[in-house]
């Protein structure tokens, strides 16, 4: 028996058994198994002093790593920021995990410290407590005379009265910041983004202090654990399944149309690259267990705790790092480097070095964390320096019998902050920005060191002093460094100092991210003032035709603010333009709220708009779908007439618009639109079969004079309501993310992607179809008796692995369901399930590789 079946043999026991002494026994098997198969026979892993640790490190060349701070002044660093003095602030999360069942985790024993370097010589020598006595605290902001800090569940503002750096005050700002206490999956990152806004990952809260008072505001989901943004204000994060995603818009355009469910911008993955490279063997992950998680000397395959990601934003380290992204992986014991590429709107992220990391460490008590920039350029890595880093909720008997087996409960009580610098950097002592006049911080907004920029925006909005005013506006105008004068455009606005005058002014500069952030700031003027509406028209038409596609994407989230027909026409032309792009079309839908059937009655009548292309279809549907969720019954009555025409007549236009119509019918939670009197379209009796039965199920939307609308003209469907509602989920995801290459009906396309109806790759087995959207798959496959390869499909079915589970598993409910398909509906956390047990998986499937699969792990 190969060691692959043996360990799956294990693994099938193992989930099958119900608990008690036989699974006890069976996860101390497959812990005895992977220890034998990584070779690690010396069982434990002992703690290393810091200086022992340092020598476990694997560093890319040209860089040196050395020791800020460690116990006892520290204990478990979980996040890492500076102060405008350069101290640094550590969150110590002191009560994670005590005991392998986190036994008094509830006791109020973490804090804030503040580390000093006083002596100057790049190590810190003197600490303060800040503020003692938190339970599991996870975040923190500096703010003017203190701190917001996430902890106990909780928003706190905690204040130093008296500059001593000690709190006196601790007032509660919001008892609702987090919905629970797991440190996976509760609220953090308290980050400043260059908009003025504090953001958050896993979280849909964001705030801001205006005149005095914190604000609270909704926004989109993201992330898991930290968060970071780059010079243009994007904001990245991750999960720890995938480590990094980010957003290609501003926060809060997307979400704006109520009527539309956007599937891009928002939570779009950089990279589908999960593949990490440790360098040493690592048993001790809560999935070890599975088969395909390690490699055969036992070595993790791809992120399981990927967090805190990092966008290095030039510092000391040479030029062809600013700009990427680092990732911890503690599960691995390193950091991996992300370098990014930018075109257009669009960004990715790719390994520059793969099979090597950018940090890795011998030392299995290595846990990465927090990254963080310093004053002085560095990178700061935040070590919690423990052999346990799965919580307790989450711990399985393996992962538990392979802790206390090897001794990694203990210690906990260690922490270290290392920094990593180019090999010939040398320590200089901390400019004190908080003594700094404000125009000496106007031209710290032009240093080549984003957090320098961040750090000077910060206090002059902080100090409100109106003297900055005319320098930044100077430096608006006529700045030659272009961040520069992003960010002091954005301090101006944070100063509520923003003129329409001003901003009409930038309108048309050559760069493109001062113009398309002046367009941005313009919209509240907009609203208010129609002269200024009227203006802005004239403005966009002039500068439109050259226009770089930041700014045209900035026009389509900002056409909202004008006036109804000048926005409709802008936005036509651009989607004309650039319709080929899920990102456009979903931009160009956000504003469009509730004006949507006038856009597409337009669009029928436009010429542009009267031969098919599958884009054109999936926008029409887009729009289709809004008029319907938007429920007006002026609007539908009117929508009815337009399909309303002879069976020759009833072409592409018409059967997008149905289709959209139909999915909706299909959900029967909606209440039924009131309509006055009854529709032609339903009465005609010379519909053939198929659009009949559509057409039935489509008349489940309404109800009219004598009649009443009932499931029964639904077709029948093996699914639910609730499972009908993640039906039409799966439609909007599956017309951004796979009709381009399956066809909007799901017939295939020609040198794309096969047909999905009647496929049994489809209708079979749904852990199968999982593993096909998570990893991707690779020609040739029979599909319905018919074998396609290269050159009639792509060589390759790309790997969908950064959507979320509820997304792919949505696309799944759909494709089994929809254009006669009826395999009915799929597992619940199907999607999550197969995406445990199929982890360590990097590459596409190919057809048989995949069914010997689901042999091998039955």
């Amino acid at each position: 028996m190969t060691r692959f079946n043996f360990k799956a043999k294990l693994y099938k026991a193992f989930k099958a058994c119900s608990g008690g002494v036989a699974c006890i026994g069976l996860a101390g098997a497959l812990s005895l198994f992977a220890l034998l198969s990584t070779n690690q026979k010396d069982g434990p892993s002992p703690a290393k002093t810091p200086a022992e640790e340092k020598l476990t490190f694997q560093l890319e060349p040209g860089f040196k790593i050395q020791l800020v701070a460690a116990e006892p002044m520290i204990q478990a660093p979980v996040v890492v920021t500076f102060d405008e003095d350069g101290r640094l602030w550590v969150v110590e999360m002191r009560g994670f995990m005590p005991t392998i069942d986190g036994e008094g985790e509830e006791k109020p024993v973490g804090r804030i410290s503040v580390l000093e370097d006083k002596n100057g010589d790049g190590t810190m020598d003197h600490s303060t407590v800040f503020l003692d006595g938190l339970v599991m605290p996870r975040a923190i902001a500096l703010v003017k005379g203190g701190a917001l800090v996430a902890a106990n569940n909780a928003l706190w503002l905690a204040q130093d009265l008296d500059g001593n750096l000690k709190a006196e005050s601790k007032i509660l700002l919001d008892s609702t910041y987090a919905r629970n206490g797991l440190p996976e999956h509760t609220d953090n990152g308290l980050m400043l983004n260059t908009d003025n806004w504090i953001y958050n990952a896993k979280s849909r809260l964001r705030y801001r202090l205006e005149d005095g008072k914190w604000r609270r505001d909704s926004t989109e989901f993201r992330g898991q654990w930290g968060m970071s943004h780059d010079d243009e204000g994007r904001l990245y994060y991750n999960y720890n399944w995938s480590q990094l995603h980010g957003d290609l818009v501003p926060p809060n355009y997307l979400s704006r149309n109520k009527n539309h469910t956007p599937t891009t911008g928002i939570d779009h993955g950089f990279t589908i690259d999960r593949r990490i490279y440790p360098i040493r063997p690592n048993p001790a992950v809560n999935r070890g267990y599975i088969p395909g998680t390690l490699d055969a000397s036992g070595r993790l395959l791809e992120f399981t705790a990927a967090c805190s990601p990092l966008v290095l934003r030039g510092g000391v380290f040479p030029k062809e790092y600013n700009g990427n992204v680092f990732v911890c992986e503690p599960a691995g014991n390193l950091i991996k480097r992300n370098a990014v590429d930018k075109t257009g709107f669009m960004v990715s992220a790719r390994d520059p070095h793969p099979g090597k990391e950018f940090l890795a460490s011998t030392d299995e008590r290595f846990r990465p964390v927090a990254l963080t920039t310093g004053p002085d350029g560095a990178l700061y890595v935040a070590d919690m320096y423990r052999g346990l880093i799965q919580h307790g909720a989450y711990v399985t008997p393996y992962l538990k019998e392979q802790t206390l087996t090897r001794k990694l409960v203990q210690p906990i009580n260690r922490g270290r902050i290392w920094r990593i610098v180019p090999a010939d950097w040398k320590p200089t002592k901390p400019r004190k920005l908080s003594k700094a006049s404000s125009a000496e911080l106007v031209a710290a907004l032009s240093q080549p060191d984003g957090w320098q920029r961040d750090m000077a925006q910060r206090l002059l909005v902080e100090r409100n002093d109106k003297q900055s005013i005319p320098l930044l506006t100077d430096l608006v105008l006529n700045g030659a460094n272009q961040l520069g004068r992003f960010h002091a455009l954005w301090t101006l606005e944070g100063l509520h100092s923003t003129s329409a005058d001003l901003l009409f002014t930038l309108l048309g500069d050559k760069n493109p991210l001062v113009s398309a952030n002046a367009l941005r700031l313009l919209e509240p003027f907009a609203k208010r003032d129609a002269a200024v509406r009227v203006k802005l028209q004239q403005i966009i038409g002039q500068v439109e035709e050259n226009a770089a596609p930041e700014q045209v994407l900035q026009m389509a989230l900002s056409a909202y603010v004008l006036e109804p027909d000048a926005a409709q026409s802008l936005l036509a032309r651009i989607l004309t333009i650039n319709i080929t792009f899920p990102l456009v079309r979903d931009a160009v839908m956000s504003s469009l709220y509730n004006r949507e059937f006038a856009f597409l009655a337009s669009l029928l009548k436009s010429p542009q708009w009267q031969t098919s292309q599958p884009e054109k279809e999936i926008f029409l549907e887009m729009l289709t779908t809004a008029v319907v969720r938007k429920r007006d019954a002026k609007e539908m009555t009117a929508l009815l007439a337009m399909l309303d025409v002879d069976k020759a007549s009833f072409g592409w236009q018409q059967k997008t618009m149905l289709t959209a119509m139909v999915i909706q019918g299909k959900n029967r939670k909606l209440k039924p639109i009131q309509l006055s009197s009854a529709p032609a379209l339903f009465a005609r009796t010379d519909w053939e079969p198929l659009q009949k039965t559509r057409l039935q199920t489509a008349s489940a939307l309404f109800e009219w004079p004598g009649h009443v609308a009932q499931a029964s003209q639904v077709q029948q469907s093996l699914l639910n309501d609730e499972q009908q509602q993640q039906f039409a989920l799966g439609r909007q995801h599956y017309l951004t993310t796979c009709a381009g290459c399956h066809g909007s009906d799901g017939a295939g396309l020609s040198r794309f992607g096969p047909p999905l109806v009647e496929s049994s790759w489809v209708l079979g087995d749904e852990k199968r179809l999982a593993l096909i959207v998570l990893h991707g798959m690779e020609g040739p496959l029979d599909v319905a008796g018919k074998l396609y390869d290269v050159p009639d499909i792509l060589p390759v079915m790309p790997s969908h692995s950064t959507m979320d589970d509820g997304a792919i598993m949505a696309i799944l409910m759909y494709i089994r369901n929809e254009w006669g398909n009826n395999a009915g509906p799929v597992s619940k956390g199907i999607v999550g399930k197969t995406r445990h047990t199929s982890q360590g998986r990097v590459v596409p499937w190919t057809a048989k590789e995949l069914n010997q699969y689901l042999v091998d792990t039955k």
